[in-house]
């Protein structure tokens, strides 16, 4: 092993020197906006031209009459629930592999979440589970779609249905995505969006709430009026995801073709591989994409240190969410059966962030040599530890 193929982590030369590309990326729509609103003094008002017209849009894209922009998408879920009436005792079902900010929304209303397991080889929620975790406390069912996966919505709306509960849909990993055939929100009774300062549409901070019911959205806005609104979306922030928002189906077909690329490449690398391709009729987004690791094949290398390697060599390679049941105390959440499918992600599990999906398929060709350079020189890594 020549010393100028050292990996980075170990003093070698990082195969991506300049690093992952910045997010969120240049854009001279945002910048003139900006400048403009800068000028004007627009950007400091309450209400102005720029919320409406973003409202407007949302509307248009996503062909839902009832919405609600708010400051986050933690706020969104909160909102959304409330919308649906969870209160306390009341029981949500969600995935023990999902973000830690659900299950914080759930015990923020003095409900109990119940967690039930993913399928093998995904971080999908399992219909049958969530259908055995039914219980007469059960007041609604909280289902994201996450890294590249998206659940089985139709029968999750079977299910949901023939039990007359309520489904909120998280898609804030996946705005504009497809799930069988419909946007990724709109099987759901409510969908959300968040437009964190790393989501595929950033405002820094920001969320939506929608419905084909009018009254959940009414509920939501009505908790949300303190005699101003509570969380709600700024002027500045409309302004800069309008500009977006136009741009985000090309952004969602290039980050797509990307994911294949990578899909390909990784079938040739022992030990990493995305998650299961989605259905025909789905088209997900890629915001943090799931690729399994097996420290096996990378001569022991935990998977925190081969992404701390990787990360090194440039790219924004990160594990994955760790499981609900091991942060949540017992006393207040109900685990509905086995985790073990949930518990192998949070331990296995790598995600790369998106912007990378933006650049050239060369940059993939990259992520691939620096992630053999780690595997040939995993012993001595482990030594330096």
């Amino acid at each position: 092993m020549s010393q100028s193929g050292r990996p980075a982590v170990l003093g070698g030369q990082p195969v991506q020197p300049a690093g992952p590309p910045p997010w969120p990326a240049a854009d001279p729509e945002v910048a003139r906006v900006l400048q403009q609103m800068a000028a004007d003094g627009s950007w400091g008002r309450y209400h102005g031209e720029f919320v409406p017209a973003l409202t407007s849009q949302l509307q248009q894209f996503l062909d839902c009459e009832h919405l609600l922009l708010c400051s986050s998408g933690t706020a969104a879920v909160e909102l959304a629930l409330r919308g649906m009436g969870v209160g306390a005792d009341d029981e949500v079902i969600l995935a023990d592999y999902d973000f830690r900010g659900n299950a914080g929304d759930i015990l923020a209303l003095g409900a109990v979440p119940v967690l039930v397991d993913v399928l093998p080889g995904t971080v999908a929620i399992d219909c049958a589970l969530v259908e055995l975790a039914i219980s007469p406390a059960t007041r609604a069912i909280l289902v994201s779609h996450l890294h590249g996966s998206v659940a089985d919505m139709p029968r999750l709306r079977e299910l949901a249905d023939r039990h007359s509960l309520p489904i909120l849909e998280d898609a804030c990993q996946m705005p504009g995505a497809t799930v069988y055939g419909r946007q990724a929100g709109l099987w759901g009774d409510a969908g959300v969006w968040s437009f964190g300062g790393s989501k595929l549409l950033s405002a820094g901070r920001g969320g939506l709430v929608y419905s084909s019911d009018a009254a959940i959205i009414q509920r939501a806005r009505l908790y949300n009026q303190r005699g101003n609104e509570a969380s709600p979306l700024s002027e500045l922030q409309a302004a800069v995801l309008l500009p977006q928002l136009a741009r985000l189906a090309e952004r969602n077909g290039l980050r797509s073709s990307r994911a294949g690329t990578l899909r390909g490449l990784l079938q040739e690398v022992d030990g990493l591989s995305l998650l299961p391709k989605a259905d025909s009729g789905c088209e997900p987004g890629w915001y943090k994409t799931g690729i399994w690791y097996e420290p096996e094949a990378f001569g022991g290398l935990s998977r925190n240190q081969f992404a701390a390697a990787m990360r090194a060599e440039g790219f924004a390679l990160d594990p994955g969410f760790t499981p609900l049941h091991r942060q949540i105390s017992r006393r207040r959440c109900r685990l509905a059966g086995s985790l073990e499918q949930a518990e192998r992600a949070g331990n296995q599990l790598l995600v790369l962030h998106h912007p990378v999906l933006l650049e050239s398929a060369d940059q993939l060709q990259l992520f691939v040599q620096a992630a053999e350079r780690i595997r040939q020189w995993s012993a001595e890594i482990l030594r330096n530890e």
